[in-house]
């Protein structure tokens, strides 16, 4: 009997059952590693790994590490926990730029404590990852240093905003695989690099990484427009009653129809050019239908299934298996969960 684990279908209990049992190894040394400082540090520092999540990150590296000969090593299961500490990490600074109150369904750091802890706890995070990379060796440590380095240019990148004569998809899109993209890369290398894959092989699993993470982006970006809020878990809207033009939003605003105009009117301040957060329930439904029949919709449907063709020619190129099958259930999935 197939199983299914985070949007996986896994071709047999066996295999889901060697994957929850890497996964539980990663909590554990997640857990072990965190609590291991400095007794002011530990509470903060274990906040978020405690509230749970998906564990994507950790999840496509072991996934990864199944096309090298030693799926097993233990390197594996430190790889994958480096990967989740610098996601960690990256949340709790996130919260404090955000100021947002609630993470994974608790409060979060910067609210429970002060910024300050937050920030602190970040970089204890990747402190942490940094000492168990080390572990690795100088090339794993290169590789988590790059990802440093394209995680802070997306963040800044998307602070600063597009500059003039920039296309505001072609900076959206590069946010995007700064953000969320480069880490996932990461963590399919580091998975198979740790399991003696082939360079080719490592090459081909960090480019999947690439086009998944920023795939899955999108597939959220449509999702907060043409979800009803029973289907998505979350509230449609979101994105734009923070003023956040994703995807959709920018295919829709570059057309030169009435429905381009009104959105123009709705979403952009006339004053400053920029994008107007919307705070009257009226304007966010109107805002939503007009989205919903949007030619920016059917471009933002068609980047998404151009990203899934992308990333099955990668797959195309990996050996058969159930890490193969899994994969490729996973871009069906980030393709197919927005309807």
């Amino acid at each position: 009997m197939k199983s299914t684990f985070a949007g996986l279908n896994l071709v047999s209990d066996e295999f889901s059952t060697s994957l929850s049992d890497s996964l539980a190894q990663v909590e554990d040394l997640l857990l072990r590693e965190l609590s291991s400082g400095d007794e002011v540090l530990t509470e903060a520092a274990t906040h978020l790994a405690k509230a749970g999540g998906k564990r994507f990150r950790p999840m496509f590296a072991i996934l990864a590490s199944k096309f090298g000969p030693n799926p097993d090593a233990p390197e594996v299961i430190t790889s994958a926990t480096v990967v989740e500490m610098i996601h960690l990490a990256t949340l709790y600074h996130d919260d404090v730029m955000d100021e947002a109150p609630m993470r994974r369904g608790a409060q979060s750091a910067n609210s429970r404590w002060t910024n300050s802890i937050a920030i602190l706890s970040g970089d204890f995070l990747f402190a942490r990852a940094s000492r168990l990379v080390s572990t690795l060796g100088p090339e794993s440590v290169l590789i988590i240093a790059d990802t440093f380095a394209e995680l802070v240019t997306g963040q800044m990148r998307e602070t600063v905003g597009a500059r003039p004569g920039v296309d505001p998809v072609d900076h959206y899109l590069k946010v995007v695989w700064e953000k969320t993209g480069s880490l996932i890369a990461a963590a399919g290398k580091f998975g198979a690099r740790a399991s003696g894959a082939t360079p080719d092989d490592v090459a081909r699993l960090s480019k999947l990484g690439d086009i998944i993470g920023t795939a899955f982006q999108v597939s959220d970006d449509i999702i907060d427009i043409s979800s009803a809020t029973d289907d998505s878990g979350k509230t449609p809207g979101t994105d734009l009653r923070e003023g956040v033009h994703t995807l959709p939003v920018l295919y829709a605003l570059a057309g030169d129809d009435a429905t381009s105009a009104r959105l123009t009117e709705l979403l952009i301040d006339p004053a400053t050019g920029a994008a107007r957060p919307l705070s009257d329930d009226g304007e966010v439904a109107q805002a939503l239908e007009l989205l919903n029949n949007s030619t920016g919709m059917v471009q933002a449907r068609d980047r998404l299934h151009a990203f899934a063709d992308e990333a099955n020619d990668v797959l195309a190129q990996l050996a058969p298996g159930p890490a193969h099958d899994a994969f490729a259930s996973l871009v069906s999935y980030t393709t197919e969960r927005h309807g």
